[in-house]
């Protein structure tokens, strides 16, 4: 969604970043995408490593992958049908790298046994769920518009922010349930009574932006934003630079479904969730 109060050329970016995220935000794309490699698959074959959708989720997922441009589709006969992620579709892997770090970094674990040891540790969340749980946090209605409008601005009421978002609505009442629960999520802090700005978390989204701006711009290379350029020194306690997501290395291909850019992990490590692991109807909350 185009956020006409920003300047244009953060605007533009903003539109084309939104445009990007909506490719991205359909349930299971991520794990279709980082299941597909430079090897072309058959249908049986991606099926086989993604049991956990029904034909018609995984069909729906290469359908609209493919006409995004993402997912090359080569017939060598009406029986032999091979998908591949296209150039495009590789490019991404920087991409869904930062996702996946923001997840595994900030996102709420479960705490479970070791199954060795019996002590109790985070839960290992393959990088796809990762990577697709930050998606549900930044993905909805007006979040990413307000998310930038707040980096531009600083702090901002809900009416400045709707001035900003909404191009002078008469009425703020749309930005207020988004509002909500990006407080909620962790994601922004509310100042007094009607005042918010970025929370520490929000601000750590600043690498998954540039790369997300990098990509929808179609760079070759990651390059320095001008609004999300990197986060501005705390003014709040120093658990701030423990707390950041670390940068992944730049990658030209998308990561496999089961690892992040800290650890390895089985592709199915853990049952996937049917739900967020925590808290939010969007998203796991930020810690």
């Amino acid at each position: 969604m185009a956020t006409p109060g920003l300047p244009r050329p953060i605007a533009k970016d903003l539109s084309r970043v939104t445009e990007a995220l909506d490719m991205l935000s359909p349930r299971w794309s991520v794990w279709t995408l980082m299941t597909l490699g430079e090897q072309p698959l058959r249908y049986t074959d991606i099926k086989t490593r993604l049991p956990m959708l029904f034909d018609a989720q995984l069909s729906a997922r290469l359908t609209t992958l493919t006409a995004d441009g993402l997912v090359d589709r080569h017939e060598e006969s009406a029986r032999h049908v091979t998908y591949q992620l296209s150039g495009r579709g590789r490019s991404l892997g920087t991409v869904i790298a930062t996702l996946a770090t923001y997840g595994d970094t900030h996102l709420d674990k479960i705490a479970k046994p070791n199954r060795i040891t019996g002590e109790l540790e985070p839960e290992r969340i393959p990088a796809a769920q990762n990577a697709e749980d930050t998606l549900k946090l930044i993905t909805p209605k007006y979040a990413t518009s307000l998310l930038w409008s707040l980096r531009y601005q600083g702090s901002a009421s809900g009416r400045q922010l709707a001035d900003v978002v909404l191009d002078q609505a008469s009425s703020t009442a749309p930005i207020y349930q988004p509002l909500r629960q990006l407080v909620k999520d962790g994601l922004v802090d509310r100042l007094g009574h009607s005042s918010y700005q970025l929370s520490r978390q929000g601000e750590a989204l600043t690498g998954t932006f540039q790369a997300l701006s990098t990509w929808a711009a179609g760079r070759a290379k990651a390059t320095e934003h001008p609004l999300w350029v990197s986060a501005p020194a705390p003014s709040r306690p120093t658990m701030w630079a423990a707390n950041s997501s670390p940068s992944p290395s730049p990658t030209s291909a998308v990561p496999t479904p089961g690892s992040t850019p800290q650890r390895s992990t089985g592709l199915f490590s853990h049952g996937v969730p049917d739900r967020p692991r925590a808290g939010s109807s969007m998203g796991g909350r930020v810690r």
